[in-house]
Parts: structure tokens; sequence; C-alpha cells
């Protein structure tokens, strides 16, 4: 697919990566559009980039479904969707210290699920809706991440972004009948807001387990999405882009 004239609709796409996605595929000639929890930054990126964009919470199923019947009435069916939005609440499941036992937050478990897995399930459903209503041979793109094979103190998010690849082959199966291709990135640690929030001492050592002996950068990610796009024959695989490390 050629990305240019494209519309693509990216989750989480105000801040961080998907701000770098939006930006990337309009220097390339298409159509993005952001949704975010945060109008501010939404503004921003219209403000700086002439990008558009809407408050939409993909963890709720009817915002979800206005959104993209009213996206759809307005600009087109979307050509491609990048299933972005995630959060972190990390913690390990018991922590024993002196003397007291704190266990894992259920409403930690619970938030990260609602955004990361049934917010990537809403919005995948969605796009793959209006694509076939429409006829649109489209491209969906889902964010994984180095820590679906199972990372300390991140059993919400290890398991939102495992189900998140598998969820990516079943949909590639079932959608490639209506010439629908979908992927996956799996990123290892980049250097965002997010990551860069991480206490200066364990980024260190995370950094030294790097083999590329370095963060990503945002622009690496986005060659990634760039990437599945545009290559026809790939789908229902996860594209690893982690410098060689393996947790």
């Amino acid at each position: 697919m050629d990305i240019a004239g494209k519309n693509i609709v990216i989750t989480g796409g105000a801040r961080g990566l998907g701000r770098q996605y939006a930006v990337d595929m309009k220097q390339l000639g298409a159509k993005p559009y952001a949704i975010d929890l945060s109008q501010e930054n939404l503004d921003a990126l219209q403000e700086k980039y002439g990008i558009p964009g809407k408050v939409v919470d993909v963890s709720r199923e009817q915002a979800v479904e206005e959104f993209f019947e009213s996206y759809t009435a307005e600009h087109g069916a979307p050509h491609v969707l990048i299933n972005n939005a995630g959060i972190t609440a990390d913690a390990l499941l018991i922590k024993s210290k002196a003397g007291k036992i704190k266990k894992f937050d259920f409403s930690d478990w619970e938030k990260v699920v609602k955004v990361n897995l049934t917010g990537v399930f809403l919005c995948g459903r969605e796009a793959a809706y209006q694509m076939v209503k429409h006829d649109v041979r489209g491209v969906i793109i889902n964010i994984s991440s180095i820590s679906r094979a199972g990372n300390l103190g991140q059993t919400n998010y290890s398991a939102t972004k495992s189900a998140v690849d598998a969820m990516t082959v079943t949909w590639a199966k079932e959608l490639s009948r209506y010439g629908i291709r979908v992927g996956a990135i799996a990123p290892g640690y980049i250097s965002t807001e997010m990551v860069e929030k991480i206490r200066p001492d364990l980024l260190e050592k995370i950094v030294r387990k790097i083999p590329m002996g370095r963060l990503g950068w945002m622009e690496e990610i986005s060659q990634a999405a760039q990437f599945i796009i545009s290559n026809d024959f790939f789908s229902g695989r996860v594209l690893e882009v982690d410098g060689g490390m393996r947790i």
C-alpha cells in the first residue's frame, strides 16, 4: 500500500510514539488523524503540525463506535489504524517488606487491561468494520512490546501485550479474505516520555542490557510502521524492534 493520500487513524496519537507516527505519516503525504485523552496535546498537535484529532476514550465501546462512524462519514473509511494507545501501572504481584505484605492492586490490573487490551480490541473491530463496509483493503497495526514475553513488575502490561500478539495473528487470519492485513510492532526500550520517567539508575541498568548500547529512537519505530503499511505481503506477524535485547 502506498502511504501517500491514505487515511490513517492513530490512537494515543497526540504524544510520544503516537505523535511520531502522525508527523512522519503526514510528511509522507498521508492524512493522519489522532485520537487521545488529552485535548491540550491534541491542540498542540494541530497547532504545530496541522494534524487534526479528537478526544476519545478507547476503552469505552460507545465512544469508539461513535468516533469511527463520525470519522468515516467526514473523511471516508480509514485505510490504516495504528493501535498505539497504552498505559503502565507497574507493581510486583506480592511484595513483602518489614513484615508487611502488599498485593498487586486490582484497580491497576483493570485500568491497564481496559486501555491496552479492550481499547485495542474495540478500535480494531470498528476500524475493520468500516473497512469492510466501504470495501477498503486496509491495514491494522497493533503496538505490542518487548515485555510481551513477561517482565518483572509488569503482570498487567505483559499480559495485555501478549494478548495483543495473539489478537494480531487471529485478525490476520480472519480479515485476509477482505483484503485487510494485520501486523504488530514490539518495541524495546525507546526514548519516549514514558521511558524517560524510569528512575535514572534503573534506566542505566536497562541500557546496559541492550546489545546496541542505547535506547531506540521513536523514528525507528515509525519506520517499522511504514514498512508494515508498504509491504503488501506482511501480515500476521510481530515485528521486533528492540536493539537485540531479550527480556
